[in-house]
């Protein structure tokens, strides 16, 4: 029954975000200046208390709290982030953007003093919408070569 009511719900015009599509292409351009600005604050804001985050860097974290802690840590270590929507896919909550991250290991990162490398990478992050916030996001990118490019992991040329 739960299956059939979830199908119904993702067919009509309601949505469990309470936002419509225009709604949140708007939510995601308003991200996308937080990221120019490199606002860690605002940009958790949009999760959901106990929202579930699941990344290759910091692994699976829960909440709004572990979410700015995270952006801060990653803003701290790349003063000039750079990151840039290339896509945006919405279908009723779910949303697929598609990003091109670039910076420079500037500061402290995992540990480790800064390198003074650059890095870029394309990737995917997903979301689920609720309420107007965001209640689950996968981040799909290769962190592995993130580190490998800012020269945090050694790997053999093939």
């Amino acid at each position: 029954m739960e299956r059939e009511q979830r199908s119904v719900m993702a067919g009509s015009s309601e949505h469990r975000s309470g936002m419509t599509r225009d709604e949140i292409a708007a939510f995601f351009a308003r991200r996308q200046e937080l990221y120019d600005n490199l606002d860690a604050a605002g940009l958790a804001a949009d999760y959901a208390d106990e929202a579930i985050i699941d990344s290759p860097s910091a692994g699976v974290h829960r909440g709004r709290k572990a979410v700015e802690q995270a952006l801060r840590t990653v803003f701290g270590a790349f003063l000039d982030l750079k990151v840039r929507t290339e896509g945006l896919l919405i279908d009723g909550d779910r949303v697929a953007q598609v990003l091109a991250v670039e910076g420079t290991h500037i500061g402290e990162f995992m540990g480790m003093p800064p390198t003074g490398k650059p890095f870029r990478f394309t990737g995917v992050f997903l979301f689920e919408l609720e309420g107007g916030k965001i209640v689950r996001e996968r981040r799909i990118y290769d962190f592995t070569g993130v580190l490998v490019q800012i020269g945090l992991l050694k790997a053999k040329p093939v």
